[in-house]
């Protein structure tokens, strides 16, 4: 929340400077930044808002909790993302058609440091919100650090067409503006994409599944891991694990070592939310 806090008026601030210095400078490619940044507020809202919600308890209604709320906050800002992006170059594509046939104005010397300030904070603000997403594992909070990442390459892009039309090639400034917003929906597909495998019971890589059969052959008494299954729920997992111990094991022996596998998984893995061990019984090849 207070990454979330902070990139909300981060966004508040570049938003406003970039508005305002791209209508006085008249360059559309600031302009088009300066609305990326807009959508970015209420992309950051919608973050807070699922984070909160997906944080709430299990209750009788959702006996397996909230997380995915978190997931769907991630859908919804990237819907944002993506509109904004088509808007963006759309709009860009217009002026380019109009300035063929009449003039384009070149912008102003000051959307160029504009958008120097933006590439600078943005890129700060990149890394230390995509640290904050992985401290806390959250799908949201790391969608608007690469939110972060693409306004960089967004404003570089912004300045190379403010460059390009100041040194004589005015309609460099929206060709920028449409190179901008490809990028921008290009963020928007990815999280898209990201946020929809975490509500679908994607399973986890191998390398974690095989980690999580290591941890139960580590006890003695496991002939064996029949199966292992893994499923993503928002940004936490769920574990379905089967075993075999010997069949001559009593039922209390049996669920002790099923217990153990549980506990051990659940402690050394945050994410996981919960695990379930079933025994299945075996010959002992080992007497």
């Amino acid at each position: 929340m207070r990454a979330s806090t902070l990139t909300l008026a981060v966004n508040l601030f570049l938003s406003v400077l970039k508005l305002v210095v791209g209508i006085l400078a008249s360059s559309t490619a600031l302009v088009a930044d300066a609305a990326n940044s807009i959508s970015d507020v209420t992309g950051t809202i919608v973050v807070m808002i699922g984070v909160k919600l997906a944080g709430r308890k299990s209750d009788k209604g959702h006996p397996y909790g909230h997380e995915r709320l978190e997931s769907a906050a991630a859908l919804i800002l990237s819907g944002f993302i993506f509109v904004t992006g088509l808007l963006l170059g759309y709009r860009g594509v217009m002026i380019i058609i109009e300035g063929v046939a009449g003039d384009i104005t070149v912008p102003g010397a000051l959307a160029l440091a504009a958008a120097v300030i933006t590439m600078a904070v943005k890129e700060f603000m990149y890394w230390y919100t995509r640290s904050a997403a992985k401290k806390t594992g959250s799908s949201a909070l790391l969608a608007v650090a690469w939110d972060h990442r693409s306004d960089v390459l967004a404003s570089a892009g912004a300045f190379i067409g403010i460059l390009g039309a100041r040194i004589g090639l005015p309609i460099l400034d929206p060709i920028a503006s449409v190179v901008i917003s490809l990028f921008i929906i290009r963020v928007g597909v990815n999280i898209f994409r990201e946020a929809l495998s975490k509500m679908t019971d994607t399973s986890c890589d191998e390398t974690l599944e095989n980690e999580l059969r290591g941890v139960a052959l580590e006890y003695e008494d496991v002939l064996a891991v029949d199966t292992i299954r893994t499923r993503l729920f928002g940004d936490r997992i769920y574990v379905d694990m089967e075993i075999s111990v010997h069949g001559a094991a009593s039922l209390y022996e049996a669920h002790n070592v099923a217990q153990k596998i549980h506990d051990a998984i659940e402690y050394r893995y945050e994410k996981v939310k919960h695990c379930m061990v079933h025994v299945n019984p075996a010959e002992d090849p080992r007497r």
